[in-house]
Parts: structure tokens; sequence; C-alpha cells
């Protein structure tokens, strides 16, 4: 897997988890599916950081999302 798809997939992930946690937790419910999704986008965000040649800068994530949706698009 390349490490731009990796970062991309896992800081949606650990995005979308948040609500998911926010929910469970005001239902008065755990949060198991959500904390799983949050270690796995943190995993994959930690494996894209480490792997990466020349690492990455918060600057860079907007130009990494763009180059991962362009080139599935084309």
């Amino acid at each position: 897997m390349d490490t731009d798809l990796a970062l991309v997939i896992g800081l949606v992930i650990a995005v979308f988890s948040v609500p998911a946690a926010l929910s469970a937790l005001s239902d008065g419910r755990a949060p198991r599916v959500a904390a799983f999704a949050m270690i796995a986008g943190g995993a994959l965000v930690v494996w894209a950081l480490t792997q990466s040649p020349g690492g990455y800068r918060i600057a860079d994530i907007p130009d990494v999302f763009v180059r991962v949706v362009a080139s599935f698009l084309r």
C-alpha cells in the first residue's frame, strides 16, 4: 500500500470515528467499534509517517489528499 493512501485512509477513519465515539458515549454505550476504528486509523497514520521516505508535514496533508483523489479519478 502506498504511504499517501495509507495516510489518507487512516485520517478519514480516525476523523469519522470521533462522532461515533461521542454518539456511543452520549447513549450510554461503550464505544467499542469507534475505539477500534481510532486504533486502526491511528495505526495507518503512524505506519505512513514512519514508512514515508521524506516524512509528512502538516502543510503536506492537503496535497496528499488531492494526489490520492486524483489518482482514483484518472
